[in-house]
This record gives C-alpha cells, sequence and structure tokens, in this order.
C-alpha cells in the first residue's frame, strides 16, 4: 500500500492535468488553477525543506569524514544560513523593509543586495572560464574526421567570419549567408531537437503515470 497509494495519486492528478489543457469545462479550470497555485507552492515548501535538509546533511557528513574539498563544504553552510537569515527577516525588497533594519552602515540589508554584489559577480565569472571550456571543446569537436565533422566545421567558420566587421568589407554576401546558417538549417536542427525531447518528456511522463518506470519511489525499485 506503501507504494500504491503514491502511484495512485499520480495517475490521477497526471490525468486530471492532462485533461485540463482539453477540457474548458470551468469547474475543470478553477480545479486546475487551485492546483497550479495552490498545491503547487505547498509541493515547492516541502520540496525546499527537503532540499536544505538535503544540502545540510551532505556537507555536515563531509567535514565529518574530512572528505576532499571539506573546507569549502563550512563556507557552503555559513552562506546558506546568512542568505537565509538575510530573506527572512531583512526582506527581498529595500523598498519593502522586513523585521531587520534595511540599512547598517553602508550595508543595505537584503537579499536583493547579495544577488547584486555576490551572485551576478560569480556567474560573471564562471561564464568568464566557460569560454576557455568551450574552446578547448570546439577544437575537439571541429577536427574534420568525417563528412559530418567537416560540416560542423565548415559552418563554425562561416559563422565566426560573418561575425568579423572586416569580413562585411572583403566578402560582403557571406554576412548574409551566415545569417541564413542561423536562420534555416540551425532552426530546423533545434525543431528537430525540440521534437526528439518532446516526445522523450511524453514517453517517460507516460511511463511514470502506467506505474512502469518507480525510480522515484526511492529504494530503487521498479
Amino acid at each position: 500500500m506503501k507504494r500504491q497509494l503514491p502511484l495512485l495519486i499520480v495517475l490521477v492528478v497526471g490525468i486530471f492535468a492532462a485533461a485540463a489543457f482539453l477540457i474548458p469545462h470551468p469547474i475543470v479550470r478553477s480545479v486546475d488553477e487551485v492546483f497550479r497555485n495552490d498545491v503547487l507552492r505547498i509541493i515547492a515548501a516541502f520540496s525546499l525543506v527537503l532540499g536544505v535538509g538535503s544540502i545540510l546533511r551532505h556537507h555536515f557528513i563531509k567535514i565529518k569524514r574530512k572528505a576532499a574539498h571539506w573546507p569549502f563544504s563550512y563556507i557552503t553552510i555559513v552562506a546558506l544560513f546568512i542568505s537565509a537569515i538575510i530573506g527572512l527577516l531583512g526582506g527581498i525588497d529595500p523598498n519593502r523593509p522586513g523585521i531587520l533594519p534595511t540599512q547598517v552602515g553602508g550595508f543595505s540589508f537584503h537579499i536583493q543586495t547579495l544577488f547584486s554584489n555576490i551572485m551576478v559577480p560569480l556567474a560573471a565569472t564562471m561564464f568568464a572560464l566557460l569560454a576557455f571550456f568551450m574552446a578547448s571543446a570546439a577544437y575537439r569537436a571541429f577536427r574534420a574526421r568525417n563528412f559530418e565533422a567537416t560540416l560542423l566545421l565548415a559552418a563554425a567558420f562561416i559563422l565566426m567570419l560573418g561575425a568579423v566587421p572586416l569580413t562585411r568589407i572583403v566578402i560582403p554576401p557571406l554576412p548574409d549567408f551566415a545569417e541564413w546558417i542561423l536562420a534555416v538549417p540551425n532552426t530546423a536542427a533545434k525543431r528537430g531537437i525540440g521534437f526528439g525531447v518532446s516526445l522523450g518528456i511524453f514517453a517517460t511522463s507516460l511511463k511514470i503515470l502506467l506505474g512502469i518506470e518507480r525510480g522515484w519511489l526511492g529504494g530503487g525499485g521498479s
């Protein structure tokens, strides 16, 4: 019964969520709104508690066992608690203060300050480092080992040349041709990938609804 009840709930809710897109009845729409606005918020709240607990447990175990890079776990835990305190007590907007004062010296005590002064620089640094990994991956992928790799290499070469301002003077048609590659073959390939991903999502969802895929129940159960 511990497994049958979750499977039954998933089946009923999944079928109703799919039917809500096809049945324009006011009752169905109102129940769907309740699911989207209220039930999903409750699930998100439980997921947040579960996620925070999982992160803390993982890092406490890592510190206890002194695993690789365990001192960084202290930084993660401290940053987690500081951001939680600021977000809960200091507020998320300087114009809507929370319990704590919004201004302590030169520090504006709200979560947007953390985002603007810590998260944004860290994200910029991460993307700057990704440029080197992308260059390395492009070097390995663009080797003309077969016909497909040669096409990829030629398309990338044309696109890079088309983005250079000097090319517009030396070879005027090349930038337009590069734009055509992005607009037509690239869009067709992206739509093909999108169709494949959608079919995969549909197949996986169907397997979960029918109880064929039960990995989400835990215990490695099938």
